[in-house]
């Protein structure tokens, strides 16, 4: 018999969803269909192919609540979180199909009687992992472009997320995608090993971890011929400089380390402060605005600003990094504190790492965290602020606040991040733009509007108009290589 696993609200702790795990036979059978799919699917206009996504765009817009009750209820998202969510789900179809037509649509170069084409075929099978925090907007943002691009789709959703990964599949259907193009698994981390196995896969697109990260590309050790796309963590650096109202400061920060209860990759882990007039003011502002924010759920009579974790096992993971922190040579700032209704409801907490050793601050940069947690560090200035900044070996994102265009040119050169943001949140990132990380925060495959170039092979061809056209009429440069 499959073995049975649920899906319980870090709300209330009901069932959202319970259902048999996908079994090496259902696996097999998943991805055989999407296979015998994929000619079929490719072979399907463009047009056609842009009319379905509209379809479901209009499918979400149409059930908006629906969706963000199901988010909400299943991974604890505060409503207004995950209605934005929603939205940019929705603005995804539109932003997606101007970013094939931009990027991967076929180009002709005419010289004389010789063209020069360039086409985009599809990989084929796309197996797509998905994460807890962004249920329905992260997997949409590779199953989107790998669907316009003529690929058909395996999809493991979270299994902290299922059911939103089930509504999915549903309103694609609603929306005219063929039988056989898009098909779920579900279950855990055996699950996506036993898919990533398949001979049949040509591709795998994960949102996670470090270690799920490092973990598929061991697994896909030999297999060129499969790519990989991760988009996975980060240690993110916020430097504050002089320039900049504490009011400013405190707003941008904390929205930065806090929001979504600290459950972005994008959020920021680090807060640094350059030692100057305004520097301790900007820390106090960031203090105050922390621990005025509310802590709650949904149903409050207050509205919260900061809702639970994913899981209690969540909050007590994210505990032993506080206290990692703490042994690493932080000071408490504002203590670790859990809310007496629930324990995955966890309050904001700050520790300031301003005296720790360059071992302990490099051991700092190595973490990753997944919770409202933030590390504040004082700077002599703004060098030293870059380097430390750039001390981890994550790259996802970053941010300055204040500071001249000048400096702003060197922090985007120096930090390492592939998001980097000036006078805005470490979250803020844009649908017209790519989202993706160095280093360990990614394998240089940017998410996001640039998402639609993993999704295809671009295929060369020189193309003369006549067989009989004479090959010494061709220019060298053209036949040698």
């Amino acid at each position: 018999m499959p073995k049975l696993f649920q899906s319980i609200s870090p709300l209330d702790d009901t069932i959202v969803f319970e259902g048999p795990e996908s079994t090496p036979a259902k696996i097999k059978q998943a991805v055989a269909t999407a296979r015998q799919s994929a000619i079929l699917w490719h072979s399907t206009p463009i047009s056609q192919r842009i009319q379905i996504a509209r379809n479901y765009a209009k499918h979400l817009s149409d059930n908006r609540e629906e969706i963000r009750d199901l988010i909400s209820s299943e991974v604890g998202k505060l409503p207004w979180d995950a209605d934005a969510e929603v939205g940019a789900a929705i603005g995804k179809i539109d932003l997606t199909v101007t970013a094939l037509q931009e990027r991967r649509s076929k180009t002709v170069i005419e010289s004389g009687s010789l063209a020069r084409v360039v086409r985009y075929h599809p990989l084929g099978v796309a197996l797509v992992l998905g994460p807890f925090n962004f249920p329905l907007h992260l997997p949409g943002g590779q199953i989107v472009p790998a669907l316009l691009a003529g690929n058909t789709i395996v999809f493991k959703p979270s299994d902290q997320a299922t059911a939103v990964g089930q509504w999915m599949i549903n309103a694609w259907r609603e929306a005219g995608l063929p039988d056989g193009v898009m098909q779920m698994i579900q279950g855990g981390v055996d699950v996506a090993v036993g898919a990533i196995d398949s001979p049949s896969i040509n591709a795998v697109l994960l949102t996670g971890s470090r270690a799920a990260g490092r973990a598929v590309h061991r697994q896909l050790a030999g297999r060129p011929d499969v790519l990989l796309a991760l988009e996975l963590g980060g240690n993110n650096p916020i430097v504050v400089s002089d320039s900049i109202p504490s009011e400013t400061v405190a707003e941008l920060v904390t929205f930065s380390a806090f929001i979504s209860a600290g459950q972005r990759c994008s959020c920021a882990r680090r807060g640094l402060f350059i030692e100057n007039s305004q520097s301790e003011a900007h820390i106090e502002a960031v203090v105050q605005r922390t621990q005025s924010l509310v802590v709650g759920l949904p149903d409050d009579e207050t509205t919260p600003q900061v809702g639970p974790l994913i899981s209690a096992l969540a909050a007590n993971q994210l505990r032993k990094t506080y206290d990692a922190l703490l042994a690493s040579g932080c000071r408490t700032v504002i203590p670790w504190k859990v809310s007496s209704r629930r324990e995955n409801l966890v309050h904001p907490s700050i520790v300031d790492a301003s005296k720790c050793t360059d071992a302990q601050l490099a051991a700092i940069g190595d973490l990753e965290w997944f919770g409202p947690l933030l590390v504040i560090q004082r700077v002599a200035d703004f060098n030293a602020a870059v380097t430390a900044a750039a001390n981890t070996p994550y790259g996802l994102a970053a941010t300055l606040l204040g500071g001249t265009a000048s400096m702003f040119k060197t922090f985007v050169d120096s930090v390492g991040a592939g998001v980097v943001n000036w006078n805005r949140p470490t979250t803020g990132a844009a649908g017209s733009l790519p989202f993706g990380g160095l280093g360990d925060s990614g394998n240089h495959r940017p998410a996001g509007y640039h998402a639609i170039d993993f999704c295809s092979d671009p295929v060369a061809s020189l193309q003369s108009p006549t067989e009989t056209e004479s090959f010494a009429t061709l220019a060298p440069w053209d036949v040698v290589k």
